[in-house]
Formats: structure tokens, sequence, C-alpha cells
């Protein structure tokens, strides 16, 4: 195996919770209109049940990226090179990763993830298929900056991030955190970023409410894990998942319903909600062609290629940094 020693960049407090988690929710709660971050979704029971979702019959996003990383692999290998490290924000399992390690023989994998034990499990696993690669786990909260390891440092990168995870951000957080990869990877440095397209309100509800109930209990699970790492007692059994299209937004959105007044407590401060109030915990938007580059250009990256799956529902696109410039 060939995995080095991962570093961790989570501030955590003595009790060992994620100082960013308690602040996050505490400050979401006492909103008005409360809500919760969706990277918070993702603790080790949340990305195995995204896994789990990325399964299922209404979900379309993951197999139709998997259908270009399949069949663009030479396309990706002449616009990308070999000889990259690959920096994969937001890892999870990396079960479409070996498909773009495959196509472009990179010089080490860098992944990125807010869960520990879930990134280094998924390390190890894709070491092993790659024995002959360098992979540099590190656990961090890819919203911020982070600082890669020291050996991948001076080499030129290649930023990965798919399955449209940008889409969970509104534009301005977006656009921050597309910045900051920016900064993370250098100038020079290629991005090849997953956007999911508008399409029939329909078929976007129900990827994100599927008939199973795993995107519920997905959701329902962020309740669980306040509950146990924040002290909490919220009433798990009187809120429901629900999945709702915001056309001027172009999103969809996840919310959890109470079907009762409520009282509880999280972290020793005491909250309340309305029968029918939520508390939005994600956000996916839809892109075009147009708002997909003009995000990209905002951020810092320019748009290079573009691939759509057979049936125009996901792209792929890569951009690189190019130096900045205070004039057209």
């Amino acid at each position: 195996m060939n995995t080095k020693k991962g570093l961790k960049l989570v501030e955590r407090d003595e009790e060992g919770i994620d100082t960013a988690f308690r602040a996050d929710v505490l400050e979401g709660l006492a909103q008005s209109q409360k809500a919760i971050p969706a990277r918070w979704l993702y603790d080790e029971a949340g990305s195995q049940l995204f896994e789990d979702i990325t399964r299922l019959p209404e979900y379309y996003p993951t197999r139709a990226e998997t259908e270009i990383l399949t069949e663009r692999g030479a396309q990706f290998a002449a616009l990308i090179g070999e000889g990259r490290a690959v920096v994969e924000f937001g890892s999870g399992s990396s079960v479409k990763t070996p498909l773009l390690l495959s196509a472009i023989a990179p010089s080490a994998y860098i992944p990125l993830d807010i869960s520990g034990e879930f990134l280094r499990a998924a390390a190890a696993d894709l070491a092993q298929k790659f024995p002959g690669l360098p992979v540099y786990p590190v656990e961090a909260d890819f919203m911020r900056r982070v600082e890669l390891p020291a050996e991948i440092v001076d080499l030129p990168k290649l930023g990965f991030f798919p399955g449209s995870t940008i889409g969970n951000m509104v534009a301005r957080t977006a656009v921050d955190l597309l910045r900051s990869m920016r900064e993370t990877l250098g100038t020079g440095a290629q991005l090849l970023i997953g956007m999911d397209l508008i399409k029939d309100e329909e078929v976007l509800v129900s990827a994100y409410d599927d008939a199973a109930g795993v995107t519920a209990e997905f959701n329902t699970n962020l309740i669980r894990r306040i509950n146990r790492e924040l002290d909490g007692d919220i009433p798990v059994e009187k809120l429901s998942h629900e999945a709702r299209w915001h056309d001027d937004c172009a999103r969809v959105e996840m919310h959890l319903v109470a079907s009762e007044a409520l009282e509880f407590s999280v972290d020793g401060r005491r909250f309340a909600m309305q029968a029918g109030e939520t508390i939005h915990t994600e956000n996916s938007h839809k892109f075009d062609r147009r708002t997909s580059n003009m995000l990209l250009l905002a951020g810092g990256w320019e748009p290079q290629a573009r691939w759509l799956d057979s049936e125009g529902r996901f792209s792929l696109i890569l951009a690189q940094a190019k130096p900045p410039r205070s004039a057209p």
C-alpha cells in the first residue's frame, strides 16, 4: 500500500468536536429561517448514506458523470497531460476517481475530506488499486484554503471536484470556494468540475426524494449527528424530509419540516420551531452553459473544455487558473 501519512487540518475542541460544526449549527438554528450548511450532512454515517443515494434509480448525476469519465478519457489525457498531482475536494469514497487517474497518469493523489475515517478508508482502498501512486489523504474543510502536503507543493496540479457539489452553495459561497481552490492549487493549475444541468422539475425533485427513503434518512441523519455530538435533544421523529424546486434560484432545496410545535436544546442553548417551520439543510443549484461559465470566471477559473453525458443531463468542465488581469 502506498498511502502516505495523512494531514489533519480540522480544528477540534477538548471533547473532539469540530468547532466549526458547533458554530454553524448554533448560528443556523438561531436564524428566522433555520439553516445548516450542507457539508455537515457528511459525517461517517452520512457519507455512507450518500454513497447509497448515488446507486438509486432516481439519482441520475452519478451515472451521467461516470459515463463521461468512462468515455472521454483520451480527451482528458490530451488536455490535462501526465504527471499532475490530482487534488480531489470532498473526495468521499472516491468511486469515480480511478476512472480519471487511469486516464491521465498522475504523479500523486491528494483526497481532501471533512469525514476523517471515511477519508482514510477510501484512500487506503484507492492506494491498493494504484500501488505505484503516492496517496496523501488530508482531513480538512475544503471550504477554506488548504495547505497541501510538502511533497506535492511544486508539482503541477489538477483539482477534481465531481458530483456537482459546487451546486450545494449559493453563488457568493461558490465563488469564494472557487477562489480558495485557486489559492490552494496556484496559478496554472487546472480544475475538472462537475455541474448538474437544469431539466424537468419532476426529474430533479425525485432525485432528492427517492421512493425508498434513503435521501430522507440522509437528511435526518444530520439531526442524529447534532444530538450525538452537541448534546442535543431534537426529536428526530417529528421532523420530515422534503425536497422543493425553487425555479427563481434554479435549485432543489432540502428541508426538515416540523410536524408540530417543538422545543429543544443543543449545546445547552434552547430553540423552538412552529408546526410547518423548516430547517433548510441543502441546496442543489442547476446550471446551463452561461451560468456555469460565469461562476467559474468569477472564481478565477477560465473554462477550457466541456463534456455532457449522452442524455445531456450533466456536465464536466475543465478550467484553468490563468494569471489575474486587471483589464479586458
